[in-house]
């Protein structure tokens, strides 16, 4: 259903030093890159759905979305709290430490971080 989500930032650079590790650990890679904006995923296969940060196309201030969320489906605990911590070390901020959410349904584990914009990232595992 979903072919790519892209949010808005303030430095790619920054940005991109942030993100390609945390990609790079969920077996993704930059698959696109230019002066305003980049994308992660599967080079060979179009079928997984690209993330990209960018500037926002109107030369506007990137703005973050009361609400929004990105949330990247992983296999096990362990994964959620190596992203979690990578994403700390990078200049990400807290806003939900690792742990199991039974309010979101039996074996729901997460973590939430935001990066240097304040887009909010979850990292989850589920049944």
């Amino acid at each position: 259903m979903i072919a790519y989500t892209m949010i808005g930032v303030s430095d790619l650079p920054w940005a991109i030093d942030f993100y390609k590790p945390l990609f790079a650990q969920m077996g993704m890679e930059i698959c696109w890159q230019d002066d305003t904006c980049a994308s992660f995923g599967i080079v060979d296969d179009e079928s997984v759905p690209r993330f990209f940060i960018g500037y926002p196309f109107d030369g506007g201030a990137a703005s973050v979305g009361n609400g929004t969320m990105t949330a990247f489906r992983l296999q096990s605990p362990e994964q959620v709290v190596a992203l979690y911590k990578m994403a700390l070390e990078n200049g990400g901020r807290d806003v939900g430490e690792p742990g199991y959410r039974p309010q979101y349904g039996e074996g729901f584990y997460a973590a939430y971080v935001r990066d240097g914009d304040g887009n909010k990232l979850a990292f989850v595992v589920y049944p």
